[in-house]
């Protein structure tokens, strides 16, 4: 069982490394992965109440606070809405505001008090000469007081975390404040001593080693970094946020005694009559039951044209109704809902890790102990070499405060809550981080053929009679053996038999082959329809369409084959068109160096066929349901295989792959299995699904490289080790440093904002252009509300 808590108390990757050991030490938890950047952790574990318990218990023995989120989902009728992630950056930014004007009206005065006379800056007399030096040293310690009241939570957090064994980020600001606090407190009384003893150059000395403008300098400077960091994190859930934002508020019911009433959203319930007319957005998901209407989609489907919507259909909740009037039922709502879905499938996906994210969690792990040993070492050393505690004590404090762990947490989180919320508003729908990470090494994409490559929507062009069948008779005989399949060729049957005025016979005993067709008894005759392989299994004799089965097939058509008892009755050919998209898509992939498949049921013939007008590089063609696995599996020991697919078979294949990326107008079951939703149902979202996730390493790297030398350089520099070459740092530089470093780490993930696909091929430009383009005000981010059922009958073809 899954559970997501709310964790309080964190600051640095440290932090969330402790959590995360605390978690997974509890017994009955199988898995723990926690998210500094949403202060949130997802567990699975074995649903005991006691163990809810148990993981609080520890996460607050570590010095963290953990509280279990209310369970999702709802029932019919409930008015449940979808949980808001979790994101306190707006909150947090306030507040963290508010603490830096105080910090700076203190700090401003401080350092001007403190280092005024170092740049020939004039002070008030009161400060000036040998008997006011207690005057100076006392008013800035009054000066600091404020600023370390109001950051006091860097001392509580630092020091709780010190005394639990597990010190992080807040332990570093806090020793190196409290280390110059002390010392300066320490100065004014070598003030007292000197001035009561006489010794006025004693004094004076001290008077001018006070330190409290570094411990105020370093938290104003932490506070400000932590600040722009805070506003940053808010941008990176702004994909999140807009989804939220696009179901209507209020929805307009119409009551039993035929009134109508605005409600709010939160108060629809599962058949409720709902009233939705020009202009306004759809609440909830349903059917239309009268009227009409054009929809908007596009915040769902991605598609910019609007859709006609008349009685019967299925509407999704936050579309526009852009012209027309109807009335539906409220069928999901609340959690329910397609858009709920795909909020929480986002907001899970920017919950779980990347598999590079180990690397830093196992420096996050060792980090900040390994820098207070740095700071110790530094101080006994240059107490050694220099005698001078003032010399000694900077260089250890500027190793403490300059160190940050911050940055290295937040170098994967924010990369991938930016990439996967910016794939969402381009149409594709990341489920997990490691299926983000792991698609940028792709080396080969198999793609199934109907509905993918195809429409999915094939239609008769070719009729062939045995001798002695009349056409009413035949379209009757095809019309009531498939009127019972659901595959899409088996369709095209029915709707051509009923288009022919056909009527369907008696049928018994239907049954559907699995990649061979149908039978059934049709006025108590067998019959029979399919592809070859069923006709020989059934002892038919279809010689006499051979040959025109084999054109037909080098044509890119489907025949199926018609048999009433042992005697062959007529072919029809089925053709499904390629999407406009298609042969752009393979291209793009082979422009990016990557192999092509199309992995088909079909005939040779006909997968030749379509390999002509698409280009793949290679056909793998007469694949039974159960064999796509298997191929999928043999394919990946050449390198990393994304599958793209659509149908119920398409499943195992989906999960077998290294990434399965599923088509959004496909079912509920592929839909399922794929780490990788494309909600326009366009394959050339392929090559872009691939294109956002090499970004999206590639900035992860980018963030990681800058966080580790950073460090690397940093901290010698401050523990004094270039010093020899003139390279030193004070603690003041040492806490803008580190400010600035979380600050361009977050910053760097906010470049993916503006990522968009590229494609080098003029076809899939054009294509692209006239798409549109993801849709920069809205978010679209789900399957297209009709799924599709794909089941193996009525034909050779998969899905």
């Amino acid at each position: 069982m899954k559970r997501t808590f709310d964790v309080t108390g964190m600051t640095c990757a440290a932090c969330s490394a402790r959590v995360e050991k605390a978690t997974a030490g509890v017994a009955g938890v199988e898995s723990v992965a926690v998210n500094l950047l949403k202060n949130s952790m997802e567990v699975d574990f074995d649903g005991a109440d006691s163990t809810l318990d148990a993981i609080s218990a520890a996460v607050e023995k570590a010095g963290y606070g953990a509280y279990p989120r209310p369970e999702s989902g709802s029932t019919a009728g409930s008015v449940q809405q979808p949980a808001r992630p979790v994101n306190d950056s707006a909150a947090e930014a306030k507040r963290v505001r508010m603490r830096l004007i105080v910090s700076f009206c203190f700090t401003i005065p401080l350092f001007y008090l403190s280092m005024g006379h170092m740049f020939g800056w004039p002070l008030p007399g009161v400060f000036l000469g040998h008997e006011n030096m207690l005057t100076f040293a006392f008013t800035q310690l009054l000066l600091l007081l404020p600023v370390i009241f109001v950051n006091f939570k860097f001392f509580r957090v630092g020091f709780k975390t010190l005394a639990h064994g597990a010190p992080n980020m807040d332990s570093l600001i806090a020793l190196g404040s409290a280390a110059s606090t002390i010392y300066g407190i320490a100065a004014i009384y070598r003030i007292g001593w000197g001035m009561g003893h006489g010794d006025i150059d004693f004094a004076h000395a001290a008077a001018m080693d006070l330190y409290f403008e570094s411990a105020a300098m370093i938290l104003t400077l932490i506070t400000l970094g932590k600040y722009f960091e805070a506003r940053a994190k808010g941008k990176t859930t702004d994909a999140i946020t807009k989804l939220m934002d696009l179901t209507p508020k209020e929805a307009t019911r119409r009551e039993s005694d035929g009134s109508e009433r605005r409600v709010p959203v939160e108060q629809v319930r599962v058949g409720d009559m709902l009233v939705v007319k020009a202009g306004e957005g759809v609440p909830v998901d349903g059917i239309v039951l009268e009227g009409d209407g054009v929809v908007d989609q596009s915040v769902i489907t991605g598609e910019s044209v609007p859709v006609s919507k008349h009685a019967g259909d299925a509407v999704t909740g936050a579309t526009v109704n852009k012209s027309g009037w109807f009335v539906m039922r409220a069928d999901r709502v609340g959690a329910d809902t397609t858009l709920a879905g795909i909020i929480r499938l986002v907001d899970e996906a920017t919950s779980t890790k990347a598999p590079i994210e180990k690397i830093a969690d196992k420096i996050a792990g060792v980090f900040v102990p390994a820098v207070i040993a740095i700071a110790l070492a530094a101080f006994v050393v240059w107490m050694f070499v220099s005698g001078s505690v003032s010399t000694a004590l900077t260089h250890a404090i500027s190793v403490l405060v300059i160190s940050c762990p911050c940055a290295l947490g937040l170098a994967t989180p924010t990369a991938i809550m930016v990439g996967t919320g910016r794939g969402a508003t381009s149409g594709i729908l990341v489920k997990s981080a490691e299926a983000l990470e792991v698609a940028h090494d792709v080396k080969t994409v198999v793609f199934d053929k109907t509905g993918t490559i195809t429409t999915g929507k094939p239609i008769v062009t070719d009729v062939m009679r045995a001798s002695g069948i009349d056409e009413m008779g035949f379209a009757s005989l095809a019309l009531s053996v498939e009127q019972r399949s659901e595959h899409p060729l088996a369709q095209a049957v029915v709707e051509w038999a009923e288009a022919a005025g056909a009527q369907p016979q008696s049928v018994e005993a239907f049954e559907q082959v699995a990649g061979g067709g149908v039978r059934a008894e049709v006025d108590g005759v067998a019959a029979y329809a399919g592809n070859r392989k069923l006709m020989q299994q059934a002892n038919v004799d279809v010689s006499a369409f051979e040959s025109r089965a084999q054109q037909l097939a080098d044509q890119g058509k489907t025949p199926l084959f018609f048999a009433c008892g042992s005697k062959a009755c007529g072919l029809i050919a089925v053709a499904d068109t390629v999407k406009p998209s298609s042969a752009a898509a393979i291209a793009e992939l082979r422009a990016m160096g990557i192999r092509t498949v199309m992995l088909t049921g079909d005939n040779e013939r006909t997968a030749l066929a379509i390999q002509r007008q698409v280009g793949a590089d290679e056909v793998i063609a007469d694949v039974m349901p159960e064999g796509k696995e298997r191929q999928i599996r043999l394919l990946s020991e050449q390198g990393r295989v994304a599958m793209v697919g659509d149908g119920i078979n398409d499943a195992p294949a989906l999960a077998r792959a290294d990434v399965g990326i599923a088509i959004g107008a496909g079912t509920d079951i592929a839909i399922d299995s794929a780490d990788v939703v494309l909600m326009r149902s366009d394959v050339l979202d392929v090559p872009a699904a691939i294109q956002l996730s090499r970004s999206t390493l590639r900035n992860i790297k980018q963030n990681l490289f800058w966080a580790l030398i950073y460090n690397a350089i940093c901290i010698p520099v401050a523990a004094g080790v270039f010093s020899f070459a003139g390279f030193t740092l004070n603690p003041m530089i040492a806490a803008a440093a580190m400010s600035c470093s979380s600050v361009c780490v977050v910053s760097n993930a906010l470049r993916l904002r503006s990522w968009k696909p590229r494609f080098s091929s003029a076809a899939a430009q054009r294509l692209a252009a006239k798409q549109g383009g993801p849709n920069e005000e809205t978010a679209d981010a789900s399957a297209s509300e009709q799924d599709i059922q794909a089941i193996d009958a009525g034909a050779p073809a998969e899905q």
